[in-house]
């Protein structure tokens, strides 16, 4: 294919806009490639022109980490399930393949994903890329299961990185915040499918905090949410069935109510009539500790692990060691009731276990997750920052595709392979043909 053939696809770009409205940006040119060849045509077109390349999942970083100034390229007709290896239950997804996508796609191979985060808008490879993990102490995050990769580098080139082919690259690339390359497909290890049988109970911040380790070892998946202003907690403990047990799903009905009414138009509602009287914020959060969380049910595991997100926030997040958590949140806690602060978003918790991923928010340490959440229309700054600061305190490291404020210097001190993945950066692309300000901020001009 000619470079010719390959950028007439490229058209003058449109504002682009993620998900949670914190980023937007008129790259100069976007693409939308369907074949890998096309793909590195037009790196070696941008190349030559001393452009830089991003590419664009569906848009839910809240980070500027997929913002790009040169060239955009939209992955999305570079998806679906290309291959299935059955003796070793892994698959070959195209990059731009979509999380929901997944159970149509792995199901009649009698495959699932062994975990997953509770939203399944992003595409396999933005997923991966910026560290999406889960809940479960036993479980690691989303990239962790990729066993290889093929990328476009940027000289043009087709790489391919797996157990046998430039296996020293796998703990880079597997999640790889797109500065190493453009990755075109990703192999899978998956495991065979489950079901999940959930249990949604609600608990007091004390009682659930004193027993934390053993309530997030008790069960397979556990994770909680604390509603700030009360002593209320929403916990879920979700344990693995084998395929073949019985169903017990939540009624369309009850399902309605409780995830698209309930959990979010009524969300929306209260952050905003939140913001237009914050002093009643603590007495909405406070019925919402009445409302949310008393069920359990059996289902598919994508149906249990996945919730319908359609409110728009902002979010930061941060990986501390998992015995910290308790302390952490008290401090958050603290936090709030001496700024005066009116928080209507709850504070999410979650865990995963440690993985060998130089980038990774588990990289060689079991770690607790405390995500904090804004409405988006509320400037989330003031609050993100102060919680960043415990954050720092406890060695914390911030999800890649939330909001935070470090820069390479800090988090250098925190990723112990953080050097490691420079120079493999340095190695791959040296010109910097993939970089944007986020990356230079994290990772170093």
């Amino acid at each position: 294919m000619s470079v010719e053939t390959a950028i007439a696809g490229l058209t003058p770009g449109a504002t682009w806009r993620n998900w949670g409205r914190t980023e937007s940006v008129r790259p100069l040119m976007t693409a939308s490639p369907s074949t890998i060849d096309e793909v590195a045509a037009i790196v070696r077109f941008a190349r030559e022109r001393e452009f830089t390349v991003k590419t664009v999942g569906a848009g839910h970083s809240f980070s500027a980490i997929a913002r790009a100034q040169d060239v955009q390229l939209d992955l999305s007709r570079l998806e679906g399930l290309l291959s299935v290896d059955l003796p070793r239950n892994r698959v070959t997804l195209g990059a731009g393949t979509n999380l929901h996508q997944l159970p149509a796609l792995l199901e009649p191979s009698g495959l699932a994903l062994p975990n997953m985060g509770d939203i399944d808008r992003q595409t396999i490879a933005g997923a991966t890329s910026t560290g999406t993990h889960g809940t479960g102490a036993r479980f690691p995050g989303l990239a962790a299961q990729i066993v290889a990769v093929t990328m476009v580098t940027a000289d043009g080139s087709v790489l391919r990185i797996s157990e046998t082919e430039h296996p020293e690259l796998l703990p880079a690339a597997r999640l790889g915040l797109g500065a190493l390359g453009i990755l075109v497909d990703l192999t899978l290890q998956c495991v065979p499918s489950f079901l999940l049988h959930a249990v949604e109970r609600p608990g007091g911040f004390s009682e659930v905090l004193d027993g934390l380790e053993q309530r997030a070892a008790a069960v397979d998946h556990f994770e909680f949410y604390w509603w700030p202003h009360t002593d209320g907690v929403m916990t879920k403990s979700n344990t693995r069935l084998p395929a073949d047990a019985e169903r017990h799903p939540v009624g369309a009905v009850a399902a309605f109510v409780e995830d698209r009414i309930v959990s979010n138009a009524m969300l929306a509602l209260l952050c905003n009539v939140g913001r237009l009287a914050p002093v009643i914020t603590p007495a909405i959060n406070r019925l919402a500790t009445r409302v949310y969380g008393n069920r359990s049910y059996t289902d598919h595991s994508y149906e249990v692990f996945v919730s319908p997100r359609t409110t728009r926030f902002r979010e930061m997040e941060y990986a501390i060691p998992r015995a910290a958590i308790p302390d952490a949140l008290r401090d958050i806690r603290s936090l709030i009731d001496s700024r005066g602060w009116t928080i209507s978003f709850p504070v999410e918790v979650r865990f995963a276990a440690a993985d060998d991923n130089w980038l990774s928010t588990a990289s060689e340490r079991d770690s607790g997750y405390i995500a904090v959440h804004r409405y988006f229309r509320d400037d989330p700054e003031e609050y993100f920052r102060g919680v960043e600061q415990i954050m720092r305190g406890y060695q914390g490291r911030p999800h890649w595709g939330k909001i935070h404020y470090q820069g390479a210097e800090s988090l250098a001190e925190v990723y112990p392979h953080h050097a490691h993945f420079v120079a493999t950066r340095d190695r791959l692309d040296p010109d910097r043909t993939f970089t944007n300000r986020y990356l230079d901020r994290v990772l170093g001009a």
